[in-house]
């Protein structure tokens, strides 16, 4: 099956922490719908290795963690990658501030250890606030973990491209503020299969230019801007 094209869901300079554009399945399962999903960040682009994704020192942030505030995407806006319809929007789950790597590690473990669901609502504390979405031709996605009492759209509600709809978060099983987004061939997670996915305009940094790409699939730490 072709990458179905869609509106890239964030604005400004990100990358991928996981793509299918590195591996598939993307995050090394095909559960949830996940097979082609994407995780995005924002990262100190002055560092030539790794996600340093936050304005604190090094050893403060080992021994202390991060604050939510002192990371380079938490709170920025999440865009509708289509026009459609909100099928599901879930707010209201806290998130863990400060950002520390071994205490969101064991959460994201314990729950992909113990944590048994039968329906979406039963994977709020994984998803953490959540959005799935409709697409007009009956293509369906799903936007995670994102800013508690951020979600700008409820329920039924008719939603355009490019539209605001929350804000990237640190919610359910996250180790980092990062935005979690696939698409799917039905709405019910547990039984989702994931579908390809590339987007329809955005560029990306080849160490000495930007260029442009026309429905792309972005690779793994590939600099990316919309």
């Amino acid at each position: 099956m072709d990458p179905i094209s869609v509106a890239f869901p964030l604005t400004g300079e990100w990358c991928a922490v996981n793509t299918p554009g590195h591996k598939v399945p993307s995050h090394g399962t095909d559960q949830l719908g996940q097979r082609y999903a994407y995780d995005f960040i924002k990262i100190d682009w002055r560092k030539e290795k790794g996600y340093k994704f936050y304005t604190t020192p090094l050893i403060r942030s080992i021994l202390f963690g991060v604050a939510l505030e002192d990371t380079y995407c938490w709170s920025q806006p999440i865009l509708a990658p289509f026009d459609g319809e909100v099928i599901v929007a879930q707010d209201g789950l806290k998130e863990r501030n400060p950002v520390h790597f071994v205490r969101d590690m064991a959460v994201v473990l314990k729950n992909s250890i113990f944590f048994r669901a039968k329906s979406n609502e039963e994977l709020h504390p994984l998803l953490g606030n959540y959005l799935i979405l409709k697409k007009d031709d009956g293509i369906y996605s799903l936007i995670a973990h994102a800013k508690n009492g951020s979600l700008k759209v409820s329920n039924g509600q008719r939603i355009s491209e490019g539209q605001f709809l929350a804000e990237v978060g640190h919610s359910g099983n996250s180790t980092a503020p990062h935005l979690h987004f696939q698409l799917m061939d039905r709405p019910e997670l547990l039984e989702a299969e994931g579908l390809p996915c590339c987007f329809k305009h955005y560029q990306r940094h080849d160490d000495r230019r930007w260029l442009q790409v026309t429905d792309g699939v972005p690779g793994r730490r590939e600099r990316i801007m919309t």
